[in-house]
């Protein structure tokens, strides 16, 4: 990832772009759970990310050709594994889950990634600071709280357990990616995690029996479809890698707590989604763990650059 400096020229377009990634990725939860109304949720997803991989991988073959695809096996693997683990055992599961839990507490058992990657520098044997432990004992109390009985909701045992093997691979698939080969583009990048992970998805789709009936789809569905491709997957990443590079990743990095928010207000107005004061609770101790942790590791890097925070291992798009 590249070092972040802030555009102190432009700070609307800052704010504009972040203002996209909070409400972009937010809704996100709330398109798949419209999506799979009438789609099934697997086959659904492969759909989305196929056809975003090959709007972009057009894009970038008319603005700068054969350069961006430039990349080794081993850089192809590494992609192709990571896009496996966050879209394909990640956002995959997430939509799998939504048959069963609400989407605003998918969103805030989503938000745990960040105390998962701090779990996985400890396995590293890399020593977080003991703010850092505290927010992820924090953040895991509050998981454990809507885990044990969904929040109050009448969710699923097999939803929650679903949405939180989501939240592990895409974890796994987070923290991989900062340590095997990838290429260097990220654009391109991008592209073949989504290539592959539509593939997987196609996989399990048809492994569990999943048929797209365009007879049965309705028009709902195929907007919340054509969004999520559009909005969530080009538009949202594209505002995220421009703010890379332009705006400090302790600011970037406040998507994983506001995301949730977002999922959870969205669901209320649109879906008429209940949320129970369990949720709120939970949902809040998630995120005083998670902003805890993104603190602290913020600090850390100001005082020691060469040391990455463990949220700026996370890739681009979360859902």
């Amino acid at each position: 990832m590249r070092t972040n400096t802030t555009d102190s020229r432009a700070p609307v377009l800052v704010w504009s772009a972040l203002a996209i990634v909070y409400v972009v990725w937010g809704s996100t939860y709330l398109g798949i759970r419209i999506a799979i109304e009438t789609m099934p949720p697997m086959l659904s997803g492969a759909l989305r990310f196929v056809t975003a991989a090959l709007l972009l991988g057009g894009f970038l073959a008319i603005r700068y050709g054969r350069a961006p695809f430039r990349m080794t096996w081993r850089q192809f693997g590494g992609a192709a594994l990571v896009g496996l683990l966050l879209l394909t055992g990640g956002n995959g599961m997430v939509a799998v889950a939504e048959q069963h839990i609400s989407s605003g507490l998918a969103a805030l058992l989503v938000a745990a990634v960040p105390l998962w990657l701090v779990v996985f520098r400890i396995v590293a044997r890399d020593r977080p600071e003991v703010l850092t432990l505290a927010g992820v004992l924090v953040g895991f109390g509050g998981v454990a709280a809507l885990s044990l009985n969904g929040g109050g909701e009448s969710a699923s045992t097999s939803g929650i357990v679903v949405i939180l093997v989501a939240s592990l691979s895409w974890s796994i698939g987070s923290f991989l990616s900062a340590r095997i080969p990838m290429p260097s583009n990220v654009w391109a990048a991008s592209m073949v995690e989504m290539v592959a992970g539509g593939a997987g998805l196609t996989l399990a789709g048809l492994s569990f029996g999943e048929r797209l009936d365009p007879a049965v789809i309705s028009g709902r569905s195929w907007a919340a479809l054509a969004y999520l491709v559009l909005v969530g997957s080009l538009v949202g990443f594209t505002a995220y890698t421009w703010l890379l590079g332009n705006a400090p990743i302790s600011l970037v990095s406040t998507y994983a707590y506001v995301n949730p928010v977002v999922a959870v207000i969205l669901g209320v107005l649109v879906v008429n989604e209940h949320v129970t004061t369990q949720v709120v609770l939970g949902g809040l101790v998630i995120l005083v763990g998670v902003a805890l942790v993104v603190s602290t590791e913020r600090r850390r890097r100001r005082s020691k650059t060469s040391v990455r925070p463990a949220v700026e291992e996370a890739p681009a798009e979360v859902v």
